[in-house]
């Protein structure tokens, strides 16, 4: 816990910092029908780690990249489609090590941007897809379902840093998880739930 506090202050130090050095240049700028906004981000993911039978499964925090294309309906309304590439993590046990595995983990949600002077706040919610794939668990004792569907939720910030360029600041929970069977028999749903906080930058087309 004391790890993820420290995350979220360096990330709301970097975003202080960015919002200080665009004070002034730039306004923001509308969005309007037909506009593409594509970013690109680094993610800090923190799973929430909890199953069912309570045996302390976990997997490992990790930073990562992402890119995500938004499109706009009107000046409020947006689709963003949120990606990174196959993400590899080390499960464990009680704090163990049992083996590893891969996830892809697609987003898209529906987001509405306020209307405010200097900068572009938003909120969005959507559906997740994650497929799991180089499952390698316990030697192969253990095996998890490989798709997961949940919902997501979004809220971030678009500040304008120069014509057509942003300073972006995302935070994402997203709802994974997994059941979970040794020797062919269930033994537990895995829920992984990472919260995602991230910065970058985006531009629009």
């Amino acid at each position: 816990m004391h790890d993820t506090h420290n995350i979220m202050n360096n990330y709301l130090l970097a975003a202080a910092v960015g919002a200080a050095l665009v004070s002034g240049t730039a306004m923001a700028q509308d969005f309007k029908e037909g506009d593409w906004l594509v970013r690109a981000r680094v993610v800090h993911l923190d799973a929430a780690n909890k199953d069912s039978a309570g045996m302390g499964l976990s997997i490992n925090n990790k930073t990562l990249p992402e890119v995500d294309f938004t499109y706009f309906f009107n000046k409020n309304l947006a689709a963003e489609l949120i990606l990174t590439v196959p993400q590899k993590q080390t499960v464990s046990l009680g704090g163990a090590p049992i083996g590893s595995l891969k996830h892809l983990p697609p987003t898209l949600t529906l987001q509405y941007h306020f209307d405010a002077p200097g900068f572009k706040p938003y909120v969005g919610a959507g559906i997740n897809y994650t497929r799991f794939s180089s499952v390698n668990l316990l030697g192969g004792a253990a095996t998890i379902d490989r798709n997961s569907w949940g919902g997501a939720l979004q809220v971030g910030v678009d500040i304008p840093v120069a014509k057509d360029m942003y300073f972006n600041i995302d935070v994402k929970k997203v709802f994974i998880k997994t059941d979970v069977s040794v020797g062919g028999n269930y033994a537990t749903t895995f829920k992984v739930d990472p919260l995602l906080v991230g910065v970058g930058l985006g531009w629009k087309f």
